[in-house]
């Protein structure tokens, strides 16, 4: 991670071996040279070039890794290596200085889908670990969900090491623990309204005593924790409001549609989430009870559908979650490259709330063909909306489709 820098200040040499190091790909050929060389008594290095042999040894070597599944970190290796390619794709166009402007912007959009991946990643982790290419995944979800918990324990066993970033929990632990006092290992609560209480006279003092008691050691916590939860709730609509509502005129356009997306897509995974939470519990509590004492009974009494039945609810649940997952990552490489893409009803819904994408700005991304003045006037006559607009939201006609991609990249390697 930390060779990210020297690379963009250009202080190392860029080489094959460089390229296959970061995606942690070892080259047999290389190995073999320098055992040769090793049983000779030396130890000299060499670097190759890069050439078309590099591209066949990383895409040979990224195959073979998505044979036995990728993980986190290597997911995290191909999206920086993807942001540092189209820096420099950048720079050679415009600037260094907009290159780093523009790369930022797609940073930004991309850490918003790449948090939720890790949250569908720790939702799904005991799916993912049973699927042969996605298992990886399930463990680094398992290890995220115990760090969270763990990290959830220990604040609240030290609830003194609060930040600044988390306000809630600081009044909190400020009030609770300011008012109060530890005499004879007997607590007092020494806060004004306390105090004034204290000093009642009897009569007076016996008859508020029970009210104050329930107001301070029931009502108070209990409004607190309430507002706590509706904090965690709202931190991030809130959020989202002050950084593309109000302050809409310093957000780039790339940025608030990304979020806009991911809000609206949020609404709807709720039925996905609960669909899969129900279809688990059925096949665990219903199930695999009742195959279970099928599989026991000598006689095989019972329902002879209920193998069946198991197999398609791990296929539903399955495909559904590698689908879902499926979407994430799409539109995770179509943030950090700065692109859009369209899909039914949702789309239409985004751009109600941020509007058209700017079209004089070289920091509003890519292209969004489904917003051209023709396309909506095609929209409103079709009964059946269009489900594809060309790679990265260039359109499905013009000047480009993919045999002349294809013819592009034969005349390329010709040369």
């Amino acid at each position: 991670m930390l060779s990210i820098f020297k690379y963009l200040l250009l202080l190392i040499n860029i080489d094959q071996e460089t390229i296959l190091n970061w995606f942690g790909i070892e080259n047999d050929n290389n190995t073999n040279m320098y055992n040769n060389m090793y049983s000779y008594g030396t130890i000299e290095q060499t670097s190759t070039d890069i050439s078309l042999t590099t591209l066949k040894l990383v895409v040979e070597g990224l195959w073979t890794k998505l044979q036995d599944g990728l993980s986190l970190a290597e997911i995290e290796s191909v999206l920086i290596f993807i942001l540092f390619i189209r820096f420099l794709i950048l720079a050679i166009r415009y600037n260094l200085k907009t290159s780093f402007y523009i790369t930022c912007i797609g940073i930004v959009a991309g850490y918003l889908w790449y948090r939720h991946l890790i949250d569908l990643i720790s939702m799904y982790r005991i799916v993912l670990l049973k699927l042969p290419w996605v298992n990886k995944l399930g463990a680094d979800g398992i290890e995220l969900r115990a760090l969270s918990k763990q990290m959830y324990l220990r604040d609240l066993k030290f609830s003194e090491y609060t930040h600044w970033y988390n306000p809630a929990q600081m009044f909190y632990n400020g009030f609770t623990k300011g008012i109060l006092s530890k005499q004879e290992g007997i607590d007092y609560f020494i806060d004004p309204i306390s105090m004034i209480i204290a000093n009642l006279p009897e009569p007076i003092k016996s008859n508020i005593s029970p009210t104050y008691y329930i107001i301070y050691q029931q009502g108070i916590p209990k409004v607190l924790g309430m507002l706590r939860k509706f904090w965690n709730q709202l931190s991030g609509i809130a959020a989202y409001a002050l950084i593309t509502r109000i302050g809409k005129r310093y957000c780039p356009y790339l940025i608030r549609w990304h979020w806009t997306f991911l809000l609206i897509l949020g609404m709807l995974e709720q039925f996905i989430v609960n669909f899969l939470y129900r279809c688990y519990f059925f096949q665990i509590t219903v199930i695999l009870p009742q195959l279970k004492a099928l599989e026991e009974s000598k006689y095989l009494i019972g329902d002879q559908t209920l193998p069946f039945q198991n197999i398609i609810l791990n296929s539903c649940i399955a495909v559904t979650a590698l689908l879902h997952i499926g979407l994430i990552l799409f539109a995770l490489l179509h943030a950090i490259w700065g692109q859009y893409f369209y899909i039914p009803f949702l789309v239409e819904n985004v751009e109600l709330h941020v509007g058209p994408r700017p079209a004089n700005s070289i920091y509003s991304g890519g292209q969004t063909a489904w917003q051209d003045p023709k396309e909506k006037e095609k929209l409103l006559n079709r009964g059946i909306p269009k489900l594809w607009y060309g790679w990265f939201g260039r359109g499905t006609k013009g000047n480009f489709n993919i045999l002349k991609l294809f013819k592009n990249l034969l005349k390329s390697f010709k040369r």
